[in-house]
């Protein structure tokens, strides 16, 4: 699948704040990308260009692309419940985002390729597919042949993640997603509002 791999540093600084976690560079530079940074004088944003940047930070906090993420609004909208929080909920929901907010991997990026690479399990079978979307209660555990890598290892050991919609077994390598998180459970700094307006449009 097609995916952003370009310079992370740079759509953190266009955002203002550090959307993949955290980054000494934009900590260093935290002002916009651009020959002239922070000098350049910047009118006042439309409607229309805060409610776009605010579904491209979405986008990119959570790895999706368009298409995939034009699909999860569709999804939302037809589903009972505030549109906006279930279009949140649905991107929390992915394999590859557990699988990051459980500590396996530091990044949404790395979880994704741990999944691509079939060392998940998802109630004992092998799923290799990041958007995968899970059901409350299932199991998400590292592969019996995976439990030894080093950087599998290496991220749980500086992990200090607790959510509460999830729990983690760190001596079996094994978690429950308990239960779909409410909005304020979610932590990521995004306006849905604004999303759903641009794609109501």
């Amino acid at each position: 699948m097609a995916r952003y791999t370009g310079p992370k540093t740079k759509i953190a600084r266009k955002f203002g704040e550090a959307i993949f976690g955290e980054d000494k560079s934009f900590e260093k530079r935290n002002y916009p990308p651009g020959q002239h940074g922070n000098a350049r004088r910047r009118g006042k944003k439309s409607e229309y260009a805060i409610q776009l940047q605010e579904k491209q930070k979405a986008k990119y906090t959570y790895g999706i692309l368009e298409r995939q993420f034009r699909g999860l609004f569709k999804k939302a909208r037809t589903a009972q419940g505030i549109t906006g929080e279930v279009l949140l909920q649905l991107c929390e929901s992915r394999l590859d985002n557990v699988v990051y907010r459980m500590g396996i991997s530091p990044s949404r990026s790395g979880a994704r390729q741990l999944v691509s690479h079939r060392h998940i399990t998802v109630n004992g079978e092998l799923v290799n597919i990041p958007s995968y979307q899970l059901k409350a209660g299932d199991v998400v555990a590292v592969r019996e042949k995976s439990k030894s890598l080093e950087a599998i290892e290496r991220s749980l050991s500086n992990s200090s993640n607790v959510f509460e919609w999830i729990t983690w077994n760190n001596d079996t390598k094994t978690g429950t997603y308990v239960s779909v998180p409410a909005r304020i459970q979610i932590p990521e700094n995004i306006n849905e509002q604004f999303i759903v307006e641009l794609y109501s449009k």
